[in-house]
């Protein structure tokens, strides 16, 4: 769920979105008639205030907790205001005090708060001046402190989801500033995060999509201690039937399977609305069950009521596969 909701563009509005008006969509108080609309303004654009409403938050965690769901995790970003860092913060954010709140409610529903700030410089348009600091002694140091402050704040989770997807030129065509870290530099800048949080007692937890690319380099050099979330939201899984690139995102799992990763595998109504089933099926045929510790849907879509129907669906999704498998 998300909480910060500005890991993509650097700037408001991405032309040729298609939305019920284009006019105005730039503004800050341009009026969401759809799920469409508020995914282009209020994710794919930059917003200076919280995308946030209470009211859907309360009702997707009532929802999962029908469902039988046991963990959220909370794509934090900019929407807290950090003690150490509270230039990063935008407007409306969450007090840190409001947020432990939260985080208490929710371990009363019977769900586990798992906290994500995703580092890849695809979706770092949260960190504001810092992610145009990439690799430098400031930055790390910023980024130890929100690891550190993070950690605090949900008394030490069981896992910290530190991103690190999508950092490929193609992801960043849209954007203003675009950086790409390569060879050692990537893995030095990775294993600096995943360091900060296990040094901490905390588990590391990341998307695999760079093992797509990087196959050979990634099983040498991905510790594994890191859990795994490989991701796939299209319809068909039968590797016979499939061409590459799709082919090779769906053997991934049975390639992290293959050299001893643990996994979150993860689906999505995104695309289809039989992906998360197909998901399951897949990987549980496919994962030992001591590696599989669980599955996610990631429906990528704002806090918002024009999108509530979404979330819900995606909660039913899970709902129907845990029942089914």
């Amino acid at each position: 769920m998300h909480l910060g909701t500005n890991m993509w563009e650097d700037h408001p509005y991405i032309e040729g979105w298609p939305v019920s008006s284009q006019e105005n969509i730039h503004r800050d108080d341009f009026e969401c008639k759809t799920c469409q609309d508020a995914l282009a303004w209020g994710m794919r654009g930059y917003r200076p205030s919280l995308v946030f409403e209470d009211s859907v938050w309360n009702t997707v965690l009532q929802q999962m907790k029908e469902a039988g769901m046991n963990m959220v995790i909370i794509d934090l970003g900019d929407g807290v205001k950090y003690e150490s860092h509270s230039e990063i913060a935008v407007k409306n954010a969450w007090s840190v005090d409001k947020l432990r709140n939260e985080l208490d409610k929710i371990r009363k529903m019977g769900l586990e708060p798992i906290p994500k700030l995703n580092f890849a410089t695809s979706h770092d348009a949260w960190l504001k001046e810092y992610s145009r600091m990439i690799s430098t002694k400031k930055y790390y140091e910023v980024c130890k402190d929100l690891i550190k402050e993070v950690i605090e704040l949900f008394d030490t989770p069981r896992f910290f989801h530190l991103g690190m997807d999508e950092e490929t030129a193609n992801h960043q065509s849209t954007y203003n500033y675009s950086v790409i870290r390569q060879h050692n530099l990537w893995w030095d800048d990775l294993l600096f995060y995943v360091n900060e949080t296990e040094k901490k007692g905390v588990r590391s937890w990341v998307w695999s999509d760079y093992g797509w690319h990087n196959p050979d380099l990634f099983f040498k050099k991905m510790p594994k201690s890191v859990l795994q979330s490989n991701w796939y939201y299209n319809a068909e899984f039968d590797l016979d039937k499939m061409n590459d690139p799709a082919r090779s995102y769906v053997k991934f799992y049975n390639d992290l399977e293959e050299y001893g990763y643990d996994q979150v595998p993860t689906g999505s109504n995104w695309s289809y609305n039989t992906n998360m089933e197909s998901t399951v099926e897949y990987c549980r045929k496919n994962i030992d069950p001591s590696r599989l510790l669980g599955f996610m849907t990631a429906p990528w879509l704002p806090t918002l009521s024009q999108c509530l129907d979404k979330h819900k669906k995606a909660i039913a999704q899970i709902e129907a596969a845990r029942k089914a498998f």
